[in-house]
């Protein structure tokens, strides 16, 4: 089976960046926020959304996702019940993916590697960092959301500091040139172990 790598980082990073270097090198990548939007759409998770929030998350009896997203905000609780019902639809759907894979090395490409426990199954973790007005702008551009919004979303994740502690690779993303040359030598030391 090959080694698992999460990469993380937090909201405007540049994760998705990132895993998009490892994938033009040849890695398979698991975007797992991508695969979780789909998830949310299953019957069996439409049927356990539906008996956990009732009908306060659907719009025409399809799961909406920014009414989700506004329900369980500024609430833990609903949360970590949301959390309860994707993640282990996502870890098991992961897992299976894996098993198909032939590469010495796959990508695991996640926001919230360290918020939801999966860290724990990685073989190493990369975190993406880059400054902070840097990652808002990202944000603000790419979202078309306040920047008020965009720091109230990255007051919910961990810090960098945080995740740093955890990581055994770090990819400071202040521009795509820099970022594209760690993300190499990350790739070149990843191969030469695995080799």
């Amino acid at each position: 089976m090959p080694k698992i790598i999460g990469l993380t980082g937090g909201i405007g990073s540049g994760k998705s960046t990132i895993a998009g270097f490892f994938a033009q090198m040849g890695v398979p990548v698991y975007i797992a926020d991508d695969e979780a939007k789909k998830i949310l759409y299953l019957p069996d998770t439409v049927m356990r959304l539906k008996d956990v929030f009732g009908d306060a998350v659907f719009t025409d009896g399809i799961p909406d996702r920014a009414k989700i997203a506004a329900l369980v905000f500024n609430d833990k609780q609903k949360l970590e019940q949301l959390n309860g019902i994707i993640h282990p639809a996502v870890a098991k759907h992961f897992t299976d993916w894996v098993q198909g894979q032939s590469a010495p090395f796959v990508i695991k490409e996640t926001a919230i590697l360290f918020e939801s426990g999966s860290y724990r199954t990685c073989d190493a973790i990369i975190t993406v960092t880059a400054p902070e007005e840097v990652r808002v702008g990202r944000v603000v551009q790419r979202d078309g959301v306040p920047r008020e919004k965009v720091l109230e979303r990255m007051a919910n994740q961990w810090s960098d500091e945080k995740k740093i502690t955890l990581s055994n690779y770090i990819i400071n993303n202040d521009t795509l040139e820099n970022a594209r040359e760690q993300a190499v030598k990350i790739f070149d030391f990843l191969n030469k172990i695995e080799n």
